[in-house]
């Protein structure tokens, strides 16, 4: 059963109930986003999520018997390609069951790094992996010159035509990867449900297949999905998904247009899926809800005014770890509005899915945006398709990366603001002193973030400039958050100063069309990012790096680190003369 804090009404939850939207969601009422003809005729499109629980478009027992039938075969890993909606409930749903279960090793694969792929086809027998393609329009970029590259690798270890065998597509009908997959005759074929967006997935085939192979009854956890169906779809002030929705809102007209999200490191993955539904359905048209995965609860010991906190109580075994966790939240000034939650077993997650889907699309009817596209999410990939076609643009200028130490240059692309920067520590300078209260900064990152050294160094960056700075700061995994607060970032409030990474690769792995390697297609797609949000007016700047290595990293974390220091002492001189 859904529970959750109450400790005060919010206004829009008496709106919500007179208006009926539970209900109205709950019946795919597209009139509920009639403000614009383009908002309704995609409500039109896409509200089949409402009623999965209720009514699932494919059968249970077929993704079951599937899953069972595989595992009796000796399956011992799968590897699950694809990106945004198609991984991210998956990977939420796997890694949070992980500890609980060990029937078979379950990886994700959403990164364009050369790095990644290896680390995850290091330790792969692929005469016991199951490769799951999983695309909703079966044409999204990564995942196709993902399993290019895992072909080439595979075919050192197993025959082409084997490895079909090993292929799983889960894709909307009458795809390109579903008529390939029949084509070859790969293992099977998993239809989505044309009504379903990517991130409202969670609670059809694509998320529900992983589920299964790794153990979890899928009758159980949508009986939770059903039961919080019920709950959330009834016009009541105590319905959860009112209850959700009416917090954020209410907090985001009163300037609170960011929340963080506290959990304890297993919960964490739960906070990765609901970055994405919220930043991608609410962040556009100049409006726009930041979450924003905390760990650091002492950066928030004085209020902001800036944000909210919303906190997931997460199951443990261990006393030691809830008990430095609720020790954490005690830092929280009292002052800053709070929403808490727990979740007890992984079936509960499916409750969770269903609260939060509710509350956002809610949050659309309130807000008046469309809750189900993502229009800046599409306009950024046809850049990064043109670069691929034509070539990459020349940077504003190249630089030895440390002066005195020949680690070869760096290229830097500046946004308007920065135009006239002529060196990287300029440049930097620059972007961070450009930070104001209640602006957010992001780190998007096209990195590898396993090896030693790597994320440690970019955590001390995002970490930073959050306590020199005093504003939200994120950390973004590239190409990931493209699908995800890629959105919110270009179509959302012009608040955002933004650092994109990218760097050549020691050893890349080539590509047969379409790319070179996987390092090009991912500095495509960093520099396709620059120039989106550079055409916006964003303030920002594209940096890369001549490699990636944990050293080089550090280095760069050890100059931003000391020109915050020098931010943070400098006095304006009209501040001198008062």
């Amino acid at each position: 059963m859904l529970s959750g804090d109450m400790e005060k009404l919010y206004p829009s939850a008496k709106t919500l109930v007179k208006d009926c939207v539970a209900s109205r969601i709950h019946a795919k009422d597209a009139s509920l986003y009639d403000f614009s003809e383009q908002a309704m005729a995609c409500a039109e499109e896409y509200m089949g999520w409402t009623d999965l629980a209720s009514n699932p478009p494919f059968p249970l027992e077929q993704i079951q018997a599937f899953a069972d039938s595989i595992i009796a075969q000796g399956l011992k890993t799968v590897l699950l390609i694809g990106q945004g909606g198609s991984t991210q409930a998956p990977m939420t749903i796997t890694k949070y069951n992980k500890p609980d279960s060990s029937r078979i090793a379950f990886r994700t694969l959403d990164s364009d790094s050369p790095v990644r792929m290896r680390a995850l086809l290091a330790g792969i027998d692929p005469h016991t992996t199951l490769f799951i393609i999983s695309s909703k329009s079966g044409g999204t970029i990564e995942p196709r010159m993902a399993l290019q590259a895992v072909r080439d690798i595979m075919a050192n270890k197993m025959a082409p035509e084997e490895l079909t065998k090993h292929l799983v597509a889960i894709t909307d009908p009458g795809s390109d990867l579903e008529r390939i997959a029949r084509e070859e005759g790969w293992a099977a074929v998993f239809s989505g449900e044309t009504t379903v967006g990517g991130r409202f997935s969670a609670l059809s085939v694509f998320g529900l297949l992983p589920a299964a192979l790794v153990g979890i009854d899928l009758k159980e956890f949508m009986q939770h999905a059903l039961d919080a169906e019920r709950q959330c779809s009834e016009d009541a002030i105590d319905n959860p998904a009112i209850v959700l929705a009416a917090f954020l809102y209410d907090n985001y007209i009163q300037g609170r247009n960011k929340f963080s999200f506290l959990t304890q490191k297993r919960g964490r993955v739960l906070g990765l899926w609901i970055e994405q539904l919220v930043a991608e359905s609410l962040g556009k048209e100049g409006q726009g809800i930041l979450p924003n995965i905390e760990v650091d609860t002492l950066l928030l010991t004085e209020d902001p005014g800036d944000r909210s906190v919303i906190t997931y109580l997460t199951k443990t075994d261990l006393w030691d770890e809830r008990r430095n966790f609720e020790m954490s939240l005690s830092y929280i000034d009292p002052a800053i509005p709070r929403q808490n939650y727990k979740i007890n077993s992984v079936e509960e997650l499916a409750e969770h899915f269903v609260l939060w889907e509710y509350a956002i699309a809610m949050c659309g009817y309130l807000m008046k945006v469309c809750p189900f596209d993502q229009p800046d999410v599409a306009s950024a990939k046809a850049v990064v398709l043109d670069i691929l076609r034509n070539g990459q643009p020349d940077p504003s200028f190249t630089e030895n990366f440390i002066g005195h130490i020949n680690m070869g240059d760096a290229e830097v692309r500046l946004s308007a603001d920065f135009a006239d920067q002529t060196t990287i520590a300029g440049a930097l300078k620059a972007l961070l002193g450009s930070i104001q209260h209640g602006d957010y900064f992001a780190l998007n990152a096209f990195l590898p973030f396993t090896g030693e050294g790597r994320r440690e160094a970019l955590e001390s960056i995002r970490h930073g400039v959050a306590e020199k700075r005093g504003v939200v700061s994120c950390l973004e995994v590239g190409p990931r958050y493209l699908h995800s607060t890629g959105q919110l970032q270009k179509g959302g409030p012009n608040i955002g100063v933004f650092l994109i990474l990218s760097a050549d690769e020691l050893k890349d792995i080539p590509l047969s069309n379409e790319a070179e390697s996987l390092g090009n297609l991912a500095k495509a797609q960093a520099i396709g990012d620059f120039e989106t949000l550079a055409t916006r007016g964003r303030r920002c700047i594209h940096l890369h790096l001549p490699d990636n290595s944990g050293v080089t990293l550090r280095a760069l974390a050890v100059i931003i680190n000391n020109l915050l220091e020098e931010l943070e002492d400098f006095v304006p001189a009209e501040e001198l003369c008062e």
